[in-house]
Order: C-alpha cells, then sequence, then structure tokens
C-alpha cells in the first residue's frame, strides 16, 4: 500500500471543516503580522523568532504547548522511511539553518523540522537585501545562498535539541568548493550530523548557489547520491536520505530523478524547492525585476509543486516517500499535496504569512 493511500484511509474527511482559527492566528493576524511587515524581511524573521525564543520560556508554557500538541497528534501519527511522525506537518529547511530555535518551534505543533541548509563551513550567503515578500502574490523571493553557521555550532546545539521532535538534516556545499569536489563536502555534513538527526536531505536544487543544480544531472547525481547512501550506511543506525529537487526539472529529468532514487537506494523525495520561474505573478514585472536573481516559494509554486509531486507518485508507482512543499498554506493546500501522492507535507512561507499557529491549524484541518 503506498503512502496515499494510507493517507485516503488515515484522513477519510475532505478538507474544507477547517475548525475555529486558533489564538496563535488571531494574535498573530491582528497585531504582530503588521509590525513585522514594517521590518524588512530578513530582520522581522529574526524578531519573530526571539519573540518566540521568549515566549518558550515563561514557566509552564512550554509544558502546556507539549500536551496540547500531543492532544492534538493522537490518532495522527505516520510511519515514513522507517520513521515515526507524530504528525505529517513539518517546517521546511531555510526557517532554522542552524539549530537555533529547535525548543521554541517545538511548542508550535509540528510533526518535525528540518534544519540547514548546512555547509561543512560557515559562509555568510548573498549580500543584502536577499529576502523579498511578493505581497499581492502570498510569496517570498530569496536569494540567500546557503547562509549558515557551518556543521560545528549546529551540531553543540543538536546535542540539547528537544525530545521526541524529528529532526532533519538538510545538506549542501559551500559556495566556494567545484562541483568536481561536491561530494566531499556532502560526505563531510553525514559524517558530522549523522549521531543528530533522524534523517537527511541532500539539497542540490537550490537556485541561490552558483552552479548548484547541475549536479541535478544523471551522471553527478547518480555519483552524489551514491556516495552519500554509501557514507550514511556506514554508520552505526543508518539514516533516511532525501533527496530535493527543483520545480523547474523537465518531465524527462524528473524521470531520470524516479530511476536514480530507485536504483541508488535513496529513501524519498522533497519535491519541491523554490522556482527560478516569474509566470504568473500578480506583482507588477517592474517591481520583480528590481528584487532581482531568486528563487520564488509560497502560493505562486503552489500548482507546479503539486504537479511534480503527482508526476514523481504516478512514474514511481509509489515505491517511494514524498514530502510535499510548496505553497502550503493551510488545510486546504495541504490536502491537495496529499491527494497528489505526498506522505509528508512541508511549510516555509505560509509560516511568513498565516503564522505560528499554521502547523496546527492544518493537522486539525485534514484530520
Amino acid at each position: 500500500m503506498t503512502c496515499h493511500e494510507r493517507y485516503q484511509q488515515g484522513f477519510p474527511q475532505k478538507v474544507g471543516m477547517v475548525g475555529r482559527r486558533n489564538y496563535f492566528y488571531v494574535v498573530y493576524r491582528k497585531l504582530l503580522k503588521p509590525l513585522f511587515f514594517l521590518m524588512s524581511p530578513e530582520r522581522a524573521h529574526y524578531a519573530a523568532m526571539d519573540l518566540l525564543t521568549v515566549a518558550s520560556r515563561v514557566p509552564g508554557v512550554p509544558f502546556c504547548m507539549r500536551r496540547l500538541s500531543r492532544r492534538r497528534n493522537k490518532g495522527k501519527g505516520v510511519e515514513v522511511a522507517g520513521l515515526f511522525f507524530p504528525n505529517p506537518v513539518g517546517l521546511a529547511a531555510g526557517f532554522d539553518k542552524d539549530a537555533r530555535w529547535l525548543d521554541a518551534l517545538a511548542m508550535l505543533g509540528f510533526g518535525f523540522v528540518e534544519i540547514g541548509t548546512l555547509t561543512p563551513r560557515a559562509q555568510s550567503g548573498n549580500p543584502k537585501p536577499r529576502l523579498f515578500r511578493l505581497l499581492a502574490d502570498q510569496g517570498i523571493l530569496n536569494r540567500m545562498g546557503f547562509n549558515n553557521d557551518g556543521l560545528v555550532p549546529a551540531t553543540g546545539r543538536l546535542i540539547r535539541r528537544p525530545k521526541g521532535l524529528v529532526v532533519g538534516g538538510n545538506i549542501g556545499k559551500n559556495k566556494i568548493t567545484p562541483n568536481d569536489k561536491a561530494v566531499e563536502d556532502y560526505l563531510t555534513c553525514v559524517d558530522a550530523l549523522h549521531a543528530h538527526v533522524d534523517y537527511f536531505v541532500v539539497n542540490v536544487s537550490s537556485p541561490n548557489t552558483p552552479g548548484l543544480r547541475e549536479l541535478q544531472d544523471k551522471e553527478p547525481l547518480t555519483m552524489l547520491l551514491r556516495a552519500v547512501v554509501k557514507r550514511n550506511a556506514g554508520h552505526p543506525g543508518a539514516r533516511p536520505v532525501f533527496l530535493k529537487i527543483a520545480p523547474d526539472l523537465t518531465d524527462g529529468q524528473l524521470d531520470d530523478i524516479v530511476d536514480i532514487v530507485l536504483s541508488e537506494g535513496v529513501d524519498g523525495v522533497v519535491a519541491t524547492n523554490t522556482t527560478i520561474s516569474r509566470e504568473g505573478l500578480t506583482t507588477p514585472e517592474e517591481e520583480v525585476q528590481a528584487m532581482g536573481s531568486g528563487g520564488v516559494s509560497g502560493a505562486p509554486l503552489r500548482r507546479r509543486a503539486t504537479e511534480v509531486v503527482a508526476y514523481l507518485q504516478k512514474k514511481s508507482d509509489g515505491q517511494f516517500p514524498i514530502i510535499g512543499v510548496g505553497g502550503i498554506d493551510g488545510p486546504e493546500a495541504a490536502s491537495e499535496k496529499m491527494d497528489a501522492g505526498a506522505c509528508l507535507v512541508q511549510v516555509y512561507s505560509g509560516m511568513i504569512y498565516e503564522g505560528p499557529g499554521l502547523a496546527a491549524r492544518i493537522v486539525r484541518g485534514i484530520a
């Protein structure tokens, strides 16, 4: 039985019965969001997480939130790639690159959190400004460029990760590492993170590191994944390995992805990363051009990401699990990805527009 079929049995109700909007939703939309949107997107991100961190340190708050999450998750857990997830709604990579906020994020009802993208050495990423809101489209444009503190600080924080939270490690190569040496960077990440994360995601699909997407071509991708799977298997208690792909691949390239995943023993696919397409945006073209290059996420990505999930599900005949990402801003969008074949879903831009209650609202809505 495929993940899709299990979800059809486990979540028989169609979305639409979203239930009452929770406290987080109301406070965020009415009070906090207008304040955050007065700031630059990157500054607002850190301000929001600082505020959430303060809340997580108030005596009694973490206990009450964890208790509420356990009640909400009852009967909604799912096993994927040998891991048990309390619920199928996760936070995508890019939100907590350096594993700084796991304690705070654990309160929000996520079934799992994916950290990263982490690279072996710290790097500052692309020059600022590098994060933009597409307000008319409910989207985000970013060209962050794998800004992170590197493996050493992240592993130090992961030692103190919250108990019971499923954590994935999204890994990439440093900008200065040439593609012919990229495998070494990914293997360094596997070795450093193996004892601290529950699964890996090999990221070769960000449009913001020059040349990175060339690693999605069949030959280099096969070599990379073969090496990562082998190194992962050499550690005690091998972790599931997922591949994160771009939404801009052709059907022929997606066919190659399916063949490689099945032949190299990769456990699943994360579909999808951000898109370089600007098709269908409502935001005036001159505004988008002024923002410059980068990948678009949020509502503009929703349809294409769902198409990729559905294509992979059909082409693979459900032989590997898919984590659906792209434009998930509520229960209906999450259900759409699951109906297309996703076993799990992740949010990112939806958190910015809908607030910290999004995960709980989706869990309640789809179930």
